[in-house]
């Protein structure tokens, strides 16, 4: 090379004259100097250089083979009959067989089919390019095999950027998770050197239907990866990814029902979180809460889906005008009304302070919650109502009722001293926060049976409360139940059809609206059983871990 020629010459005649100078010094050996300089003047040392310098510039990359898969076989038959004999060479053929290493061997000659007369470019000079709006060299491009049966999912979603396919989001535990060889942003440009254009359910379906082995060519995005937040939520609605038009692959979704405890992996997204079950599976995609709030701000409640009688079917006509819910200015509509998820944790087995029955008026909450106190007066207590009436002849304060004035009662009461309160014939009843202080301090579970309103206040970490509803059951077993409570002399009042059907409804509809407070449900078709089931569920609590609410433990 000229240049190079140019610059050796230069270099070496200025050793040379340096040496010459040298040659007149007293203080230098003259004979090593004449022989040193009789080496440099060789023709064989003065073209090294140049030879040396035009060999490390035109470098040429080659691979060894370009048919390893086959070698990788040839290799295998040969083994096979001495895995039985050998732990080492069984270990070697299962190495060997593994589809993450044939991927490897396959994207190794595919990419050796090709010479490259110069090295790729790092990532930073790939960065700097993409960076200065210059055209991104082919060579920066990487080649990913990966290994599929037909029908199987990836675990990875597309979007379309600047005319591009790119990884929109990667799902937790899925196949390409677990490779970790393509990542958030990354840009497909072939799947088996084929275009993939800028469809990407056209790509899904591609990548879908593919088996065997995948080969993809991706542009990376080089972009750091980071650990996201994870958290576990209580579910409190159902949901299907197949009846969801909003989802951006029905076959990433991953469907639950109200109960269901998720585990949270990702919540970068604003509509879609990635979750699986705590039982465990691959992750899928579940709306986020800012999406579900807004799509139930739509829905109507229970009283606006009532029949309008006549005074209102003359305004049924009109055109309303659509608002939307804004989340950031109702917070308390937030907590009492959109039942979405609830941030929850596990905890170690431990008593509850209270024990919370839930339940319409004639379902048995009141006997279930005496035969309580009678079976183990020793852990179940309960709370004394105050009222302003005066005290009967044979009534003692304290025992069935506390008493005090009206003047007492209604200051107790504006100064929120009361869990619920009530007035029946002209005298106020309740319930006060202190007497179930009272109960917990003494060491024992305070039973409350109260209306469902009071979960509101009472689920915190303050009373630590299991709640349990008590549901009806049907008409038919309910009317037979009352007919034999009657034959037995336990009640004396016969329930008419409308008292019965009135009981299903009202408990239908505190199912439908406080659902989501309830830590078991028990249908009261027998007061024996539902006893039974109720002691059983207790018990569990002193010996089997918890999902609490979150805010009780942190």
């Amino acid at each position: 090379m000229p240049v190079a020629t140019s610059g050796s010459d230069s270099t070496m005649h200025q050793a040379l004259d340096t040496l010459s100078d040298s040659t007149s010094s007293t203080t230098a050996n003259d004979l090593d100097l004449i022989f040193l300089k009789g080496i440099m003047e060789s023709p064989v040392v003065r073209t090294a250089p140049v030879r040396a310098h035009e060999q490390f510039e035109e470098p040429k990359l080659e691979a060894v083979r370009e048919n390893n898969v086959e070698l990788v076989q040839d290799i295998l038959k040969e083994l096979n009959p001495l895995a039985a004999r050998s732990r080492a060479v069984d270990e070697l053929v299962r190495i060997l067989k593994e589809p993450h290493f044939q991927s490897l061997l396959e994207t190794h000659d595919s990419v050796a089919s090709k010479n490259y007369e110069t090295p790729p470019p790092s990532p930073c000079s790939f960065m700097d390019a993409a960076l200065n709006n210059q055209p991104v060299p082919p060579d920066a491009v990487r080649m990913v095999g990966i290994r599929k049966v037909s029908g199987e999912h990836l675990g990875v979603t597309f979007r379309v950027e600047n005319g591009e396919l790119v990884i929109a989001r990667i799902l937790h535990g899925g196949m390409i998770d677990q490779q970790g060889l393509l990542h958030v942003g990354d840009i497909i440009k072939e799947v088996n050197a084929k275009e993939v254009g800028n469809d990407p359910k056209v790509l899904q379906e591609m990548l879908k239907e593919a088996s065997g082995s995948v080969v993809l060519k991706i542009l990376p995005s080089y972009q750091e990866p980071h650990t996201p937040r994870q958290a576990f939520v209580k579910c409190h609605f159902d949901y299907d990814p197949s009846h969801d038009n909003l989802i951006p692959c029905k076959e990433a979704g991953l469907s639950f029902n109200s109960g269901d405890i998720l585990q949270i992996f990702n919540q970068e997204d604003l509509n879609w979180w990635q979750a699986c079950r705590i039982e465990g599976g691959s992750a899928g995609l579940i709306p986020s809460q800012l999406l579900e709030e807004k799509r139930k701000a739509f829905v109507k409640k229970d009283s606006e889906l009532a029949t309008a009688g006549p005074l209102c079917a003359g305004m049924g006509s009109k055109k309303k005008k659509k608002m939307m819910y804004l989340t950031t200015k109702n917070a308390e509509f937030d907590r009492h009304e959109l039942r979405i998820y609830e941030e929850v944790a596990k905890v170690p087995p431990f008593r509850r302070k209270t024990l919370v029955l839930i339940g319409a008026q004639g379902v048995g909450r009141r006997s279930l919650k005496n035969k309580l106190l009678v079976s183990d007066p020793q852990r179940y207590g309960t709370t004394t109502p105050f009222t302003c009436r005066k005290p009967k002849v044979d009534e003692r304060d304290g025992q069935m009722y506390s008493f005090m004035s009206r003047g007492e009662m209604e200051c107790d009461i504006k100064n929120a001293r009361f869990l619920e309160h009530g007035e029946y014939d002209g005298n106020l009843y309740g319930t006060k926060i202190n007497s179930i202080h009272e109960v917990i301090e003494t060491g024992k579970i305070c039973i409350l049976d109260v209306n469902p309103q009071a979960l509101k206040v009472l689920r915190t970490s303050e009373f630590l409360p299991y709640v349990v509803f008590i549901e009806a059951p049907d008409f038919e077993v309910l009317k037979d139940m009352n007919k034999s409570a009657i034959e037995s002399g336990v009640v004396t009042k016969q329930l008419t059809d409308s008292d019965l059907k009135r009981t299903v409804d009202e408990s239908e509809r505190i199912k439908r609206a406080y659902g989501h407070y309830f830590d078991l449900c028990i249908a009261n078709d027998g007061l024996d059983a539902a006893f039974r089931g109720l002691r059983c569920a207790l018990d569990r609590l002193s010996t089997e871990q918890q999902w609490v609410p979150v805010s009780w433990v942190f």
